[in-house]
């Protein structure tokens, strides 16, 4: 769907983070944990692209005549002209959506642990999954990571949701110090080789090691991607990524807005460039 949105509220949550609610029409409603929307942040040519955001959670309100109106809320960080364009626009404002896009996380067996993995912006479409996990009576666990506690975000609404929280950052301001995914093997050393599986999103980094760690395990893991993406439908091919079986002879390339951006790691071929 491609519609006009109003802002209802626009804040700043952790210096450079910021929380955008908006509202959107009712077959919104049905957009799945892990798809993402393309917003246009200018009136003008400048930005000429839309920018990708995840939908961090979808709601809706019954007024007291008995509609019901839909919203949702993004998470973004502030790190060039297009967010700071967005971070600029108040309450009452409009932007232009598309979406909800994207093929978004598989739940998988209900009784398994799942282990949600998320670092800085990279918490946002984990939210909306553990809320669904959560209604499936899986047992859910979020490892959170950051440069200091700044890079953590929502962590109480995790925690209402009745999800169990690790936290670990390089600076130490919070949790253990150091990267998330010491905690994370640390946990699956205690499963003592029960069933798991592993949801992860943030920087490459991040999500190379905890492929690793699911492939060094033989555990299944899901992966979203972040991408700059031209157009989020898989037109033009701007946000490509190299699959499993990519090599110079014979290429293979998996599109991030159309094919993902949730993925299974075994089939990316990480540390390979597009």
């Amino acid at each position: 769907m491609e519609f006009n949105s109003t802002i209802l509220s626009n804040v700043e949550m952790s210096p450079n983070y910021w929380r955008i609610r908006l509202t959107a029409p009712a077959a919104f409603a049905a957009a799945t944990p892990g798809q993402f929307v393309m917003v246009r942040v200018g009136g003008s040519i400048d930005p000429l692209l839309r920018r990708p955001f995840a939908v961090y959670d979808v709601g809706s309100t019954t007024k007291a005549d008995g509609t019901t109106t839909v919203h949702f809320e993004m998470l973004y960080k502030v790190v060039g002209k297009g967010t700071t364009l967005l971070s600029r626009l108040h309450g009452g404002d409009s932007v232009d959506i598309l979406g909800p896009l994207g093929q978004g996380f598989v739940f998988g067996d209900d009784d398994e642990e799942k282990l949600l993995v998320g670092g800085g912006i990279g918490l946002a479409p984990l939210y909306l999954l553990a809320r669904e996990l959560v209604k499936r009576n899986s047992p859910v666990r979020l490892f959170a990571g950051g440069r200091s506690r700044n890079d953590l975000l929502c962590l109480d609404e995790f925690e209402r949701l009745g999800v169990d929280c690790h936290t670990a950052t390089e600076d130490g301001s919070h949790g253990a110090t150091g990267f998330v995914t010491v905690a994370l093997n640390q946990h699956l050393d205690a499963l003592a080789g029960k069933k798991a599986t592993l949801y992860a999103c943030g920087p490459d980094p991040m999500l190379r090691a905890v492929a690793k760690i699911a492939a060094d395990r033989a555990l299944p893991c899901q992966v979203s991607l972040e991408a700059a993406m031209a157009c989020g439908v898989g037109a033009c091919l701007g946000c490509v990524t190299p699959g499993k079986n990519h090599s110079a002879h014979t290429p293979d390339y998996r599109c991030v807005c159309a094919e993902g951006p949730v993925f299974e790691s075994s089939e990316l071929k990480w540390g390979a460039s597009a």
